[in-house]
């Protein structure tokens, strides 16, 4: 069975990082698309970041850029969020997902078919 684990969430102050991982089992991780998403209290969940399985391919919302980076390691079946220079605006249960092709829109979670359970990162002020 497909199972997404998130972990290194936590608690930082404004300023500091975070390193999210999601480590995938009961598919051929490789062969997949992976992306992060985000969901704050009372807002929908949105895009984060997405890597694709080819080349590596990668895709940000345009509020992460130039602090985030997502990357993976096929040999251990994981994705990673390295989150740099957090703002309290990142704060969000963050959720990896499963790309469910290789042709749709990364940004778009309707086009993810599996979902981990989320990983609460809180930054403070």
């Amino acid at each position: 069975q497909v199972q997404l684990v998130e972990s290194g969430g936590g608690l930082v102050q404004a300023g500091g990082s975070l390193r999210l991982s999601c480590g995938a089992s009961g598919f051929t991780f490789r062969l997949y698309g992976m992306g992060w998403f985000r969901q704050a209290p009372g807002k929908e969940r949105e895009f984060v970041a997405s890597i694709r399985w080819r080349v590596g391919i990668t895709e940000y919302v345009d509020s992460v850029k130039g602090r985030f980076t997502i990357s993976r390691d096929n040999a251990k079946n994981t994705v990673y969020l390295q989150m740099d220079s957090l703002k309290p605006e990142d704060t969000a249960v963050y959720y990896c997902a499963r790309k469910m092709d290789d042709f749709s829109d990364y940004r778009d979670l309707n086009y993810y078919d599996y979902w981990g359970q989320g990983t609460q990162v809180t930054v403070s002020s």
